[in-house]
Protein backbone atom coordinates (compact mmCIF):
# COMPACT_ATOMS: atom_id res chain seq x y z
CA UNK A 1 0.00 0.00 0.00
CA UNK A 2 1.55 3.45 -0.88
CA UNK A 3 2.79 6.03 1.95
CA UNK A 4 0.36 8.75 2.54
CA UNK A 5 3.12 11.26 0.36
CA UNK A 6 3.31 8.71 -2.29
CA UNK A 7 -0.74 9.27 -2.50
CA UNK A 8 -0.21 12.77 -2.26
CA UNK A 9 2.22 13.05 -4.97
CA UNK A 10 0.28 10.85 -7.50
CA UNK A 11 -2.59 12.98 -6.35
CA UNK A 12 -0.58 15.92 -7.15
CA UNK A 13 1.00 15.05 -10.65
CA UNK A 14 -2.74 13.80 -11.48
CA UNK A 15 -4.82 17.29 -11.18
CA UNK A 16 -1.49 18.90 -12.25
CA UNK A 17 -1.74 22.77 -11.76
CA UNK A 18 -5.41 22.98 -10.70
CA UNK A 19 -4.89 20.52 -7.72
CA UNK A 20 -5.24 23.57 -4.91
CA UNK A 21 -9.17 24.35 -5.99
CA UNK A 22 -10.17 20.78 -4.12
CA UNK A 23 -9.97 22.71 -1.36
CA UNK A 24 -12.40 25.21 -0.63
CA UNK A 25 -10.76 27.93 1.04
CA UNK A 26 -8.22 28.00 -1.43
CA UNK A 27 -10.61 28.69 -4.16
CA UNK A 28 -12.95 30.84 -2.51
CA UNK A 29 -9.87 33.26 -2.11
CA UNK A 30 -8.77 32.57 -5.55
CA UNK A 31 -11.89 34.06 -6.67
CA UNK A 32 -12.10 36.89 -5.10
CA UNK A 33 -8.42 37.83 -5.11
CA UNK A 34 -8.65 37.41 -8.89
CA UNK A 35 -11.43 39.88 -8.88
CA UNK A 36 -9.77 42.46 -6.28
CA UNK A 37 -6.64 42.21 -8.76
CA UNK A 38 -8.75 43.17 -12.00
CA UNK A 39 -9.33 46.49 -10.06
CA UNK A 40 -5.88 46.71 -9.10
CA UNK A 41 -5.13 46.72 -12.01
CA UNK A 42 -7.37 48.79 -13.52
CA UNK A 43 -6.00 51.04 -11.25
CA UNK A 44 -2.72 50.59 -12.42
CA UNK A 45 -3.59 52.08 -15.81
CA UNK A 46 -5.75 54.55 -14.14
CA UNK A 47 -2.85 55.91 -12.49
CA UNK A 48 -0.20 55.57 -15.12
CA UNK A 49 -2.01 56.78 -18.39
CA UNK A 50 -3.39 59.81 -15.87
CA UNK A 51 -0.12 60.83 -14.52
CA UNK A 52 1.03 61.22 -18.58
CA UNK A 53 -2.22 63.63 -18.97
CA UNK A 54 -0.79 65.36 -15.78
CA UNK A 55 3.25 65.49 -15.92
CA UNK A 56 4.28 63.39 -19.53
CA UNK A 57 7.83 63.51 -18.32
CA UNK A 58 9.51 60.32 -18.07
CA UNK A 59 10.88 61.08 -14.73
CA UNK A 60 7.88 61.67 -13.10
CA UNK A 61 5.88 58.78 -14.23
CA UNK A 62 7.97 56.70 -13.63
CA UNK A 63 7.51 58.15 -9.85
CA UNK A 64 3.89 55.97 -9.91
CA UNK A 65 5.88 53.06 -10.22
CA UNK A 66 8.09 53.62 -7.68
CA UNK A 67 5.63 55.21 -5.14
CA UNK A 68 3.42 51.70 -5.59
CA UNK A 69 6.43 49.86 -4.39
CA UNK A 70 8.65 51.93 -2.72
CA UNK A 71 6.00 51.44 0.46
CA UNK A 72 6.75 47.69 0.66
CA UNK A 73 10.35 48.08 0.76
CA UNK A 74 9.88 50.83 3.80
CA UNK A 75 7.19 48.44 6.03
CA UNK A 76 7.36 44.86 5.07
CA UNK A 77 9.25 44.30 7.88
CA UNK A 78 7.25 45.48 10.19
CA UNK A 79 4.12 44.09 8.51
CA UNK A 80 5.89 41.10 8.26
CA UNK A 81 6.17 40.70 12.22
CA UNK A 82 2.57 42.31 12.48
CA UNK A 83 1.29 39.02 10.75
CA UNK A 84 3.47 36.42 12.66
CA UNK A 85 1.53 38.19 15.96
CA UNK A 86 -1.84 38.68 15.11
CA UNK A 87 -4.61 37.32 13.80
CA UNK A 88 -4.05 37.18 10.12
CA UNK A 89 -8.08 37.16 9.07
CA UNK A 90 -8.65 40.18 10.90
CA UNK A 91 -5.46 41.90 9.85
CA UNK A 92 -5.94 41.18 6.15
CA UNK A 93 -10.27 42.61 6.48
CA UNK A 94 -8.84 45.94 8.14
CA UNK A 95 -6.61 46.35 5.83
CA UNK A 96 -8.88 45.75 2.76
CA UNK A 97 -11.37 48.06 4.66
CA UNK A 98 -9.10 51.23 4.79
CA UNK A 99 -7.99 50.73 1.19
CA UNK A 100 -11.23 50.44 -0.28
CA UNK A 101 -12.25 54.16 2.12
CA UNK A 102 -8.58 55.34 0.16
CA UNK A 103 -9.15 54.25 -3.29
CA UNK A 104 -12.69 55.75 -3.42
CA UNK A 105 -11.34 59.12 -1.83
CA UNK A 106 -9.19 58.79 -4.82
CA UNK A 107 -11.99 58.27 -7.48
CA UNK A 108 -14.02 61.31 -6.20
CA UNK A 109 -11.08 63.44 -6.54
CA UNK A 110 -10.38 62.43 -10.15
CA UNK A 111 -14.05 63.28 -10.89
CA UNK A 112 -14.43 66.13 -9.81
CA UNK A 113 -10.81 67.49 -11.69
CA UNK A 114 -8.82 68.13 -8.57
CA UNK A 115 -5.89 65.59 -9.33
CA UNK A 116 -2.58 67.04 -9.32
CA UNK A 117 0.57 65.13 -9.89
CA UNK A 118 2.26 65.63 -6.37
CA UNK A 119 -1.59 64.54 -4.89
CA UNK A 120 -1.84 61.24 -7.15
CA UNK A 121 1.75 60.77 -6.39
CA UNK A 122 0.62 60.94 -2.29
CA UNK A 123 -2.13 58.71 -2.98
CA UNK A 124 -0.67 56.24 -4.92
CA UNK A 125 1.78 55.61 -1.89
CA UNK A 126 -0.83 55.63 0.62
CA UNK A 127 -2.57 52.88 -1.37
CA UNK A 128 1.20 51.36 -1.58
CA UNK A 129 1.62 51.39 2.18
CA UNK A 130 -1.97 49.42 2.29
CA UNK A 131 -0.72 46.70 -0.11
CA UNK A 132 2.63 46.30 2.15
CA UNK A 133 0.96 45.71 5.69
CA UNK A 134 -1.29 43.43 3.70
CA UNK A 135 1.25 41.68 1.21
CA UNK A 136 3.52 39.20 3.89
CA UNK A 137 -0.15 38.31 5.65
CA UNK A 138 -1.53 37.25 2.50
CA UNK A 139 1.66 35.26 1.15
CA UNK A 140 1.52 33.47 4.48
CA UNK A 141 -1.69 32.22 4.35
CA UNK A 142 -1.21 30.36 1.78
CA UNK A 143 0.25 27.19 3.51
CA UNK A 144 -2.81 27.14 5.05
CA UNK A 145 -5.07 26.70 2.71
CA UNK A 146 -3.32 23.96 0.91
CA UNK A 147 -0.86 20.61 1.94
CA UNK A 148 2.44 21.03 1.66
CA UNK A 149 2.40 18.65 -1.57
CA UNK A 150 0.26 21.48 -3.27
CA UNK A 151 2.20 24.70 -2.02
CA UNK A 152 4.06 24.95 -6.01
CA UNK A 153 0.49 24.73 -8.15
CA UNK A 154 -1.07 27.08 -5.16
CA UNK A 155 1.53 29.54 -5.64
CA UNK A 156 1.52 29.14 -9.65
CA UNK A 157 -1.86 29.57 -9.66
CA UNK A 158 -1.75 32.47 -7.12
CA UNK A 159 0.53 34.03 -9.89
CA UNK A 160 -1.62 32.84 -12.61
CA UNK A 161 -4.93 34.67 -11.32
CA UNK A 162 -3.00 37.83 -10.61
CA UNK A 163 -2.25 37.83 -14.42
CA UNK A 164 -5.28 37.09 -15.34
CA UNK A 165 -6.40 40.00 -13.81
CA UNK A 166 -3.60 41.45 -15.55
CA UNK A 167 -4.77 40.59 -18.82
CA UNK A 168 -8.16 41.50 -18.38
CA UNK A 169 -8.04 44.75 -15.94
CA UNK A 170 -5.93 46.85 -18.35
CA UNK A 171 -8.22 45.96 -21.18
CA UNK A 172 -11.50 46.79 -19.39
CA UNK A 173 -10.07 50.03 -17.74
CA UNK A 174 -9.01 51.22 -21.35
CA UNK A 175 -12.73 50.88 -22.45
CA UNK A 176 -14.06 52.32 -19.54
CA UNK A 177 -11.41 55.48 -19.85
CA UNK A 178 -12.79 55.70 -23.34
CA UNK A 179 -15.91 55.59 -22.72
CA UNK A 180 -17.04 57.09 -19.39
CA UNK A 181 -13.72 58.62 -17.88
CA UNK A 182 -10.41 58.29 -15.79
CA UNK A 183 -12.33 57.85 -12.40
CA UNK A 184 -14.05 55.04 -13.53
CA UNK A 185 -10.82 52.49 -13.17
CA UNK A 186 -10.32 53.73 -9.25
CA UNK A 187 -14.33 53.70 -8.40
CA UNK A 188 -14.26 49.62 -10.06
CA UNK A 189 -11.11 49.15 -7.94
CA UNK A 190 -12.61 50.63 -4.64
CA UNK A 191 -15.92 48.50 -5.17
CA UNK A 192 -13.67 45.43 -5.59
CA UNK A 193 -12.22 45.55 -2.26
CA UNK A 194 -15.27 44.55 -1.15
CA UNK A 195 -14.95 40.82 -2.96
CA UNK A 196 -11.91 40.32 -0.63
CA UNK A 197 -13.43 41.37 2.63
CA UNK A 198 -16.37 38.88 1.76
CA UNK A 199 -14.44 35.94 0.98
CA UNK A 200 -11.92 36.76 3.92
CA UNK A 201 -15.59 36.71 6.48
CA UNK A 202 -16.65 33.56 4.65
CA UNK A 203 -13.38 31.87 5.49
CA UNK A 204 -12.55 30.16 8.83
CA UNK A 205 -9.45 29.02 9.26
CA UNK A 206 -8.43 26.92 12.25
CA UNK A 207 -8.01 28.40 15.23
CA UNK A 208 -3.95 28.76 16.06
CA UNK A 209 -2.84 29.00 20.32
CA UNK A 210 -1.78 32.18 20.81
CA UNK A 211 1.53 33.00 21.86
CA UNK A 212 3.10 35.77 24.37
CA UNK A 213 4.85 38.10 22.07
CA UNK A 214 7.70 40.74 23.28
CA UNK A 215 8.52 44.07 21.67
CA UNK A 216 7.81 43.99 17.97
CA UNK A 217 11.26 45.10 17.55
CA UNK A 218 12.60 42.16 19.17
CA UNK A 219 10.48 39.99 16.71
CA UNK A 220 11.62 41.94 13.52
CA UNK A 221 15.34 41.35 15.14
CA UNK A 222 14.67 37.57 15.61
CA UNK A 223 13.14 37.47 11.57
CA UNK A 224 16.09 38.98 9.95
CA UNK A 225 18.51 36.96 12.21
CA UNK A 226 16.72 34.11 10.77
CA UNK A 227 17.06 35.08 7.02
CA UNK A 228 20.55 35.97 7.59
CA UNK A 229 21.33 32.37 8.58
CA UNK A 230 19.32 30.46 6.38
CA UNK A 231 21.11 29.42 3.09
CA UNK A 232 18.27 28.44 0.80
CA UNK A 233 16.61 31.95 1.56
CA UNK A 234 19.77 34.42 1.33
CA UNK A 235 20.25 32.25 -2.03
CA UNK A 236 16.63 33.58 -3.13
CA UNK A 237 16.89 36.77 -1.94
CA UNK A 238 20.15 37.60 -4.07
CA UNK A 239 18.74 35.93 -7.25
CA UNK A 240 15.49 38.11 -6.75
CA UNK A 241 17.27 41.25 -6.33
CA UNK A 242 19.51 40.53 -9.30
CA UNK A 243 16.72 39.65 -11.47
CA UNK A 244 13.91 42.73 -10.58
CA UNK A 245 16.27 45.34 -10.65
CA UNK A 246 16.94 45.40 -14.01
CA UNK A 247 13.25 43.48 -15.28
CA UNK A 248 11.66 46.75 -13.58
CA UNK A 249 12.91 49.02 -16.70
CA UNK A 250 9.94 47.90 -18.78
CA UNK A 251 7.14 48.29 -16.13
CA UNK A 252 7.96 51.37 -15.55
CA UNK A 253 8.37 52.84 -18.76
CA UNK A 254 5.64 50.96 -20.50
CA UNK A 255 3.23 54.17 -20.84
CA UNK A 256 5.90 55.95 -22.34
CA UNK A 257 6.61 53.11 -24.87
CA UNK A 258 3.23 52.70 -25.84
CA UNK A 259 3.01 56.69 -26.16
CA UNK A 260 6.26 56.71 -28.56
CA UNK A 261 5.11 53.97 -30.92
CA UNK A 262 3.37 54.30 -34.25
CA UNK A 263 -0.56 54.62 -33.77
CA UNK A 264 0.41 54.10 -30.12
CA UNK A 265 -1.62 55.60 -26.89
CA UNK A 266 -3.89 54.29 -24.04
CA UNK A 267 -5.27 51.59 -26.30
CA UNK A 268 -1.76 50.01 -27.02
CA UNK A 269 -0.85 50.72 -23.53
CA UNK A 270 -3.59 48.65 -22.38
CA UNK A 271 -3.09 46.36 -24.93
CA UNK A 272 0.79 45.53 -24.62
CA UNK A 273 -0.32 45.44 -20.20
CA UNK A 274 -3.15 42.75 -21.55
CA UNK A 275 -0.19 40.28 -23.63
CA UNK A 276 1.61 40.37 -20.50
CA UNK A 277 -0.82 39.28 -18.71
CA UNK A 278 -1.75 36.38 -21.04
CA UNK A 279 1.47 35.65 -21.66
CA UNK A 280 1.88 35.23 -17.64
CA UNK A 281 -1.18 32.97 -17.31
CA UNK A 282 0.30 30.71 -20.16
CA UNK A 283 3.73 30.36 -18.51
CA UNK A 284 1.42 29.60 -15.19
CA UNK A 285 -0.41 26.62 -17.32
CA UNK A 286 3.25 25.39 -18.85
CA UNK A 287 5.31 25.49 -15.63
CA UNK A 288 4.08 22.03 -13.99
CA UNK A 289 5.00 20.63 -17.00
CA UNK A 290 8.39 21.63 -17.36
CA UNK A 291 9.23 21.50 -14.03
CA UNK A 292 9.04 18.21 -14.36
CA UNK A 293 11.89 17.96 -16.97
CA UNK A 294 14.22 21.12 -15.32
CA UNK A 295 14.37 22.07 -11.98
CA UNK A 296 13.36 25.64 -10.11
CA UNK A 297 16.83 26.98 -10.71
CA UNK A 298 17.04 26.24 -14.83
CA UNK A 299 13.39 27.83 -14.52
CA UNK A 300 14.51 31.13 -13.33
CA UNK A 301 17.35 31.47 -15.57
CA UNK A 302 15.07 30.08 -18.81
CA UNK A 303 13.17 33.24 -17.18
CA UNK A 304 15.64 35.87 -16.82
CA UNK A 305 16.78 35.08 -20.62
CA UNK A 306 12.98 35.67 -22.04
CA UNK A 307 12.70 39.09 -20.29
CA UNK A 308 15.95 40.12 -21.44
CA UNK A 309 14.93 38.87 -24.59
CA UNK A 310 11.85 41.07 -24.56
CA UNK A 311 13.43 44.16 -23.37
CA UNK A 312 15.74 44.38 -26.56
CA UNK A 313 12.93 43.66 -28.73
CA UNK A 314 11.14 46.67 -26.72
CA UNK A 315 13.95 48.63 -27.67
CA UNK A 316 14.90 47.92 -31.29
CA UNK A 317 10.70 47.92 -31.75
CA UNK A 318 8.74 51.07 -33.16
CA UNK A 319 5.51 49.13 -34.39
CA UNK A 320 2.65 47.83 -32.49
CA UNK A 321 3.18 44.18 -33.30
CA UNK A 322 6.93 44.17 -32.13
CA UNK A 323 5.99 45.25 -29.47
CA UNK A 324 3.22 43.08 -28.44
CA UNK A 325 5.05 39.89 -29.29
CA UNK A 326 8.09 41.13 -26.70
CA UNK A 327 4.79 42.21 -24.09
CA UNK A 328 4.01 38.31 -24.23
CA UNK A 329 7.33 36.74 -24.32
CA UNK A 330 8.23 38.94 -21.43
CA UNK A 331 4.55 38.05 -19.45
CA UNK A 332 5.50 34.13 -19.94
CA UNK A 333 9.38 35.35 -18.46
CA UNK A 334 8.08 36.98 -15.37
CA UNK A 335 5.63 34.28 -14.35
CA UNK A 336 8.82 31.77 -14.73
CA UNK A 337 11.23 33.96 -12.59
CA UNK A 338 8.35 34.96 -9.81
CA UNK A 339 6.59 31.41 -9.41
CA UNK A 340 10.26 29.80 -9.00
CA UNK A 341 11.65 32.89 -6.57
CA UNK A 342 8.44 32.73 -4.71
CA UNK A 343 8.16 28.97 -4.31
CA UNK A 344 12.28 28.93 -3.11
CA UNK A 345 10.99 31.60 -0.50
CA UNK A 346 7.75 29.63 0.80
CA UNK A 347 9.78 26.02 0.90
CA UNK A 348 13.08 27.83 2.63
CA UNK A 349 11.33 29.12 5.65
CA UNK A 350 9.38 26.99 8.70
CA UNK A 351 5.91 28.38 9.59
CA UNK A 352 6.78 30.67 12.83
CA UNK A 353 8.57 33.10 11.06
CA UNK A 354 7.31 33.15 7.46
CA UNK A 355 5.51 35.97 7.23
CA UNK A 356 8.89 37.79 8.62
CA UNK A 357 10.79 35.76 6.01
CA UNK A 358 8.54 36.93 2.79
CA UNK A 359 8.28 40.37 4.09
CA UNK A 360 12.38 40.33 3.33
CA UNK A 361 11.85 38.73 0.72
CA UNK A 362 9.16 41.00 -0.47
CA UNK A 363 11.59 44.11 0.59
CA UNK A 364 14.16 42.81 -1.91
CA UNK A 365 11.43 42.29 -4.81
CA UNK A 366 9.78 46.10 -4.52
CA UNK A 367 12.38 47.53 -2.88
CA UNK A 368 14.15 46.41 -6.26
CA UNK A 369 11.42 47.57 -8.48
CA UNK A 370 11.13 51.00 -6.66
CA UNK A 371 14.64 51.66 -7.00
CA UNK A 372 14.68 50.14 -10.52
CA UNK A 373 11.88 52.33 -11.49
CA UNK A 374 13.25 55.55 -10.51
CA UNK A 375 17.07 54.90 -12.03
CA UNK A 376 15.52 53.92 -15.47
CA UNK A 377 13.28 56.61 -15.31
CA UNK A 378 16.24 58.68 -15.10
CA UNK A 379 18.22 57.04 -17.35
CA UNK A 380 15.00 57.55 -20.31
CA UNK A 381 15.23 61.38 -19.17
CA UNK A 382 18.82 61.52 -19.95
CA UNK A 383 19.77 59.39 -22.75
CA UNK A 384 16.47 57.25 -24.48
CA UNK A 385 13.67 55.20 -23.48
CA UNK A 386 15.45 52.65 -26.01
CA UNK A 387 18.72 53.22 -24.45
CA UNK A 388 17.32 52.07 -21.24
CA UNK A 389 15.61 49.37 -22.22
CA UNK A 390 19.10 48.03 -23.40
CA UNK A 391 21.29 48.78 -20.25
CA UNK A 392 18.87 47.01 -18.60
CA UNK A 393 18.18 43.68 -20.93
CA UNK A 394 22.91 43.82 -20.20
CA UNK A 395 22.24 43.83 -16.66
CA UNK A 396 19.90 40.96 -16.50
CA UNK A 397 22.93 39.08 -18.15
CA UNK A 398 25.73 40.85 -15.87
CA UNK A 399 23.54 40.12 -12.80
CA UNK A 400 22.96 36.18 -13.59
CA UNK A 401 26.60 35.95 -14.10
CA UNK A 402 27.01 37.62 -10.77
CA UNK A 403 24.86 35.30 -8.88
CA UNK A 404 25.09 32.20 -10.45
CA UNK A 405 26.21 30.36 -7.67
CA UNK A 406 22.99 31.05 -5.79
CA UNK A 407 20.92 27.94 -6.62
CA UNK A 408 16.83 28.78 -6.49
CA UNK A 409 15.02 26.00 -4.84
CA UNK A 410 17.62 24.69 -2.62
CA UNK A 411 14.52 24.18 0.34
CA UNK A 412 12.40 22.21 -1.71
CA UNK A 413 13.70 19.28 0.07
CA UNK A 414 13.83 20.83 3.37
CA UNK A 415 11.48 18.89 5.92
CA UNK A 416 10.87 22.20 8.20
CA UNK A 417 7.90 20.85 10.20
CA UNK A 418 8.44 21.10 13.68
CA UNK A 419 10.25 18.13 15.59
CA UNK A 420 9.27 18.22 19.22
CA UNK A 421 12.85 17.19 20.01
CA UNK A 422 13.56 19.19 22.81
CA UNK A 423 12.71 18.36 26.55
CA UNK A 424 10.50 20.82 28.49
CA UNK A 425 12.03 23.62 29.60
CA UNK A 426 12.28 23.66 33.64
CA UNK A 427 9.39 26.01 35.17
CA UNK A 428 10.38 29.41 36.62
CA UNK A 429 9.92 29.52 40.44
CA UNK A 430 9.87 32.25 43.07
CA UNK A 431 11.25 35.62 41.63
CA UNK A 432 12.19 34.34 38.12
CA UNK A 433 10.27 36.02 35.39
CA UNK A 434 9.90 34.95 31.88
CA UNK A 435 10.61 38.95 30.56
CA UNK A 436 14.16 38.69 31.56
CA UNK A 437 17.09 38.15 28.88
CA UNK A 438 17.86 34.37 29.17
CA UNK A 439 20.93 32.23 28.40
CA UNK A 440 21.91 28.75 27.74
CA UNK A 441 24.68 26.58 28.25
CA UNK A 442 25.74 23.54 26.68
CA UNK A 443 28.74 21.16 28.19
CA UNK A 444 29.95 18.76 25.68
CA UNK A 445 32.70 16.49 26.62
CA UNK A 446 34.38 15.45 22.54
CA UNK A 447 37.52 13.04 22.60
CA UNK A 448 41.06 14.28 21.52
CA UNK A 449 40.80 12.83 18.18
CA UNK A 450 37.20 14.35 17.26
CA UNK A 451 38.10 18.52 18.15
CA UNK A 452 38.58 19.70 15.20
CA UNK A 453 35.46 17.74 13.41
CA UNK A 454 33.08 18.86 16.38
CA UNK A 455 34.37 22.50 15.87
CA UNK A 456 34.06 22.32 12.23
CA UNK A 457 30.18 21.12 13.10
CA UNK A 458 29.64 23.25 16.00
CA UNK A 459 30.11 26.53 13.35
CA UNK A 460 27.45 25.20 11.16
CA UNK A 461 25.56 24.46 14.43
CA UNK A 462 25.60 28.01 15.27
CA UNK A 463 23.94 28.82 12.26
CA UNK A 464 20.49 26.95 13.25
CA UNK A 465 20.78 28.59 17.00
CA UNK A 466 20.49 32.05 15.33
CA UNK A 467 18.07 31.19 13.02
CA UNK A 468 15.49 30.15 16.00
CA UNK A 469 16.26 33.09 18.03
CA UNK A 470 19.18 33.22 19.54
CA UNK A 471 20.79 37.08 19.52
CA UNK A 472 24.48 35.88 20.73
CA UNK A 473 26.47 32.25 20.33
CA UNK A 474 29.92 31.60 21.50
CA UNK A 475 31.99 28.29 22.42
CA UNK A 476 34.78 27.74 24.38
CA UNK A 477 37.57 25.19 25.09
CA UNK A 478 38.38 24.69 28.81
CA UNK A 479 42.16 25.00 29.53
CA UNK A 480 41.46 22.67 32.75
CA UNK A 481 39.54 19.71 31.30
CA UNK A 482 40.77 19.81 27.47
CA UNK A 483 37.58 17.52 26.48
CA UNK A 484 35.54 20.44 28.09
CA UNK A 485 33.73 22.11 25.28
CA UNK A 486 30.79 24.74 26.46
CA UNK A 487 28.23 26.06 23.83
CA UNK A 488 26.54 29.01 24.93
CA UNK A 489 23.62 31.38 23.48
CA UNK A 490 21.91 34.23 24.34
CA UNK A 491 18.43 35.35 23.65
CA UNK A 492 15.64 38.52 24.16
CA UNK A 493 13.82 36.07 27.51
CA UNK A 494 13.11 33.24 28.73
CA UNK A 495 9.58 33.30 27.05
CA UNK A 496 11.81 33.48 23.63
CA UNK A 497 13.52 30.48 24.65
CA UNK A 498 10.58 28.65 25.06
CA UNK A 499 9.26 29.26 21.68
CA UNK A 500 12.31 27.94 20.72
CA UNK A 501 11.51 24.73 22.07
CA UNK A 502 8.52 24.75 19.30
CA UNK A 503 10.60 26.13 16.53
CA UNK A 504 13.25 23.07 16.26
CA UNK A 505 12.63 21.72 12.69
CA UNK A 506 12.91 18.09 11.82
CA UNK A 507 15.84 18.92 9.65
CA UNK A 508 17.39 20.61 12.72
CA UNK A 509 16.66 17.90 14.86
CA UNK A 510 18.76 15.86 12.62
CA UNK A 511 21.78 18.34 12.74
CA UNK A 512 21.33 18.20 16.53
CA UNK A 513 21.75 14.75 16.46
CA UNK A 514 25.26 14.90 14.18
CA UNK A 515 26.57 17.36 16.83
CA UNK A 516 25.41 15.40 20.56
CA UNK A 517 26.75 12.21 18.98
CA UNK A 518 30.38 13.58 19.35
CA UNK A 519 29.96 13.86 23.38
CA UNK A 520 31.26 10.38 25.09
CA UNK A 521 29.51 10.49 27.94
CA UNK A 522 26.13 8.49 28.29
CA UNK A 523 23.40 10.67 28.93
CA UNK A 524 24.88 13.46 25.71
CA UNK A 525 25.37 16.95 26.89
CA UNK A 526 24.39 18.68 30.03
CA UNK A 527 22.46 21.38 29.69
CA UNK A 528 21.68 24.53 31.65
CA UNK A 529 19.43 27.49 31.66
CA UNK A 530 20.14 31.42 33.36
CA UNK A 531 18.31 34.40 33.65
CA UNK A 532 19.79 38.31 33.52
CA UNK A 533 19.65 38.81 37.79
CA UNK A 534 17.20 41.83 38.86
CA UNK A 535 18.85 45.44 38.61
Amino acid sequence: MPSNDAAASNTTDNAGAFAPFRHRAFALLWVATLVSNIGTWMHEVGAGWLMTTLAPSPAVVALVQAATTLPIFCFALLAGALADRLDKRRLLIGINIVLMLIVATLALLVRGEAMTPVLLIAFTFAIGTGAAFMAPAWQAVVPQLVPRELLRPAIGLNSMGINISRAIGPALAGVLIASIGLASPFAVNAVSHLAIIVALLMWRPEATPKKRRGPILVDIATGLRHVANNAPMKATLARAAAFFIFASAYWALLPLIARGAEKGGAELYGILLTLIGAGAVCGALLLPRLQKKIDSNQVALAGTAGTALALVLLAMSRGSVPMMVAAFVGGVSWIAVLTSLNVSAQTALPDWVRARGLSVFLTVFFGSMALGSVVWGQVASRLSISTALLIAAAGLALGYLITRGFRVGQGEDLDLTPANAWPAAPPLTGSFCEDRPAMVSVEYNVAEDQREAFAKAMRGWSQQRYRDGARHWSLQHCIEEPDLWLETFHLPSWAEHLEQHERLTKEDADLQQDVRAFDTRPDGPVVRHYLKPLD
